[in-house]
This record gives C-alpha cells, structure tokens and sequence, in this order.
C-alpha cells in the first residue's frame, strides 16, 4: 500500500509541475528567435528575386499552383487572388509578422501570423525549398502552442515595467485579424483545419483578456493559465521529439547508403559545383582523404547517437557543440546559411539553461554598452511574461544547489 501512495503522490506531483508551470521558458524563446530571424533573413535575402520564387513570374505559375492546391488542400493565402498587388501585400505581412515574433511583439498572435506567412509563401511553390525550410514549415505550426514569449521579449518588458497596466493595443489588434477571418471565413478560401485553430487562437486571446479585466474572478484565469501551461509543455515536448526524428531518420538513411558506408559521402559533396561556393576550400578539404572518411563517419555516428544521449546532460551537451559546429561548417563550406541556421534553431531546443541564461546577461551587458546605458541590471529583460517585476524563473537559480533539472536543460 506504501509503494502505491508514494507512486500516486509522485504522479500528483508530475501532473501539478505540468500544469502549473510553462517548462524550458528560455529554450522556447531561443527557437522563437532562431526560427523568426532565419524566415527574417530569407525573405529580405531574396527580395529582389521574390516574384520568381513565390510570386506570378515564376515557372510554377499561379494556375499549374492552384490547380495542384486544390488537389492536396494546402493551405496558403496568396491563391485567393492572382494579383501582384495582393502578392506584395502577403509578403510584406510575412516579413513583418518574422521580425514581431523575433522582437516578441504580441507573441501569440506574431506567431499565428508566422505561420500563415510561412504557409502561404511555401505552399505557393513547393519546388524551391530545402531540408532548412521543412524544418521552418513544421515548426511554425508547433510554437503556435508554445508561451515562446514568456522571456526576452517585448511582452515580457512590457509586464514587467508596467504590471497590470491596461492593454490597449491589444484589442484593437484582436478586432482587426478578426475581421480578416470572418472575411476568410465568409469567402471560403481557407481550410477548414487552419480555420479551426485561427479561430480557436483568436477566441483564446479574447477569454485570456477579459479573464484578467479588475474584478472578475481568480478562477477563470487560472484555468486559462493551466491550459496555456499544458499545450506550452506538450508543445515543447513534440518540437524535441521532431529534432530527435530529424536526427535519427537522417543518420539511419545515411547508414543505408554505400558512400557514406565507405566513407566517402562528403569527398562526392564536395565535388559538386552546386554545393561549392568557395571551390579552393572545397578542393582543400576533399583532398584529405583521412579527414573526409572521419567527417562522414562522424556525422553518422552523431546523428543516429544523439537521440540516445538526451538523459545523459553531458553526453549530450557535447554532441550539441559538434552538432552546432557541423551546421556552421555547411553554411560556410557548401553555401547553405538559411538551412544551417534552421537546424542551429532546433538544436537550441536542448541547450542548458544555465547557458542560456548566462547568454542572455551577456547579451543585455552588450547592448547596455552599445547604447551608453550604464548601471542597468544585467538580467533585465529576462523576467517571464505577465510575472511582475522582480520575478526569477525556477530555471534562472542556477547557483542554488538542488536547482532543477529538466531534459531540456
């Protein structure tokens, strides 16, 4: 009877941490920033190019695209009209949604917008993309759930400096992209998937401000922060789990490979002029024949390895560093930066906190010297959304013995 008490008090106490508390809070806003910035980055790259990429001079022309859409029910924005005004206007919103989610601007209703941009501009022409833009497409989706902007974000400032202040930029945004659904709602021309969760988001954001309106009672909002904590926590969990069947599925394919059986995948990689921007470091390294047959065992070896090592901290922790410094070496050596950072942006999922945190003072120190703002505290700007001032995270006492550890961190 004792073991069974001790078993349903443990599990009372694993389900009241999960509901009770948003877990990995600076890992959330790392992959909200790495995600963000990299769509950023993308999208200013190739404007000059974008009407061939996305747009209506491009070979995969709008009809051969909707033709193929209506077929799959993919969902994207820019088949509701031809025009290449309504094509400028989706892409400026895309961007503009990447840098507010970045900055942490309203994050949940950045991060619907993230999504629908991200959607739109891919399932427009599926033919253009990488491995770095399926990770963006699935992620996406997935921090639809998460409470990415809980630190280093504008929502988290603006809690923290002004507590309980009234939200009146809130509303205004809640009433115009309601109106923009109704109108897709009206119209037809979304799916009926998406338009479950826009609504199911937008109706959210509505409850979650009048739950904390003075005078109405601590219940309600309570709730609302149990459910927002349980999707932030399964969310979380599911976006680990995609980086391990990324990692896995990759190195389990490689295995199956002659080339990289026989060691020489990377020396044929680097053979190709496509994946050559700097051809004398290309033709440097290929012509090492040791150092090729290690680098292509290696990064077998890490990727089918990396799932396996996540409850080992150390194990892991270094596989991270080789994992981060081999996507820095393919933006550098075979030209793909926005695929690097994608995967450098999932990785960071399993970053210690620790670091993290540590990052984040140096960064803030940073800026404070950057702009001549002596004296701040280190930490500010780190204070978890809607927690008031002075607020410290669990995760951010890492000097503390018996500080807790998470597989996240």
């Amino acid at each position: 009877m004792s073991g069974t008490n001790e078993g349903s008090t443990r599990t009372a106490e694993l389900l009241q941490k999960v509901t009770a508390t948003a877990f990995g809070p600076y890992q959330s806003a790392i992959i909200r920033i790495g995600f963000s910035a990299t769509w950023l980055f993308f999208l200013l790259r190739e404007f000059p190019h974008r009407h061939q990429l996305y747009g209506p001079d491009g070979p995969w022309s709008w009809q051969l695209a909707d033709g193929f859409i209506s077929g799959n029910d993919s969902f994207t924005v820019l088949m509701w009209s031809d025009g290449e005004l309504w094509f400028e206007i989706v892409y400026a919103l895309a961007g503009l949604a990447a840098l507010g989610l970045c900055l942490g601007w309203r994050t949940r209703t950045m991060s619907a917008l993230f999504m629908v941009g991200v959607l739109s501009l891919q399932n427009r022409t599926i033919f253009v993309g990488d491995g770095g833009d399926n990770v963006i497409h699935i992620m996406a989706i997935y921090l639809l759930v998460t409470r990415c902007g809980r630190v280093w974000s504008l929502d988290a400032a603006r809690a923290r400096k002004a507590p309980g202040a009234p939200d009146r930029v809130g509303p205004v945004l809640w009433v115009v992209t309601g109106t923009a659904l109704l109108l897709a709602t009206v119209e037809n021309r979304t799916g009926l998937f998406i338009l479950l969760v826009l609504w199911g988001m937008w109706a959210g954001l509505g409850l979650w401000w009048l739950a904390h309106r003075p005078g109405v009672p601590d219940q309600p909002r309570i709730l609302l922060d149990t459910l927002a904590n349980i999707g932030h926590n399964v969310g979380l969990v599911v976006i680990m789990a995609e980086v391990c069947l990324i990692y896995a599925t990759a190195g389990w394919y490689k295995i199956q490979g002659s080339r990289w059986g026989d060691g020489t995948a990377l020396y044929y990689t680097l053979e190709l002029d496509y994946f050559a921007p700097w051809p004398a470091l290309s033709e440097m390294l290929g012509s090492h024949g040791l150092m090729v047959m290690a680098l292509t065992y290696g990064t077998v070896i890490v990727q089918v390895a990396f799932p396996f090592t996540l409850f080992h901290r150390r194990v892991k922790n270094v596989l991270l560093v080789v994992m981060i410094a081999e996507h820095a070496a393919i933006a550098v050596i075979m030209g793909l930066p926005f695929f690097s950072m994608a995967m450098i942006a999932a990785d960071a999922v399993f970053l210690p906190t620790a670091f993290l945190v540590w990052l984040g003072v140096r960064v803030t120190r940073g800026r404070d010297r950057l702009l001549g703002r002596a004296g701040k505290r280190p930490d500010a700007g780190d204070g978890p959304e809607g927690a008031g001032p002075g607020a410290v995270l669990p995760e951010q006492r890492t000097g503390e013995s018996g500080a807790p550890r998470t597989l996240v961190g």
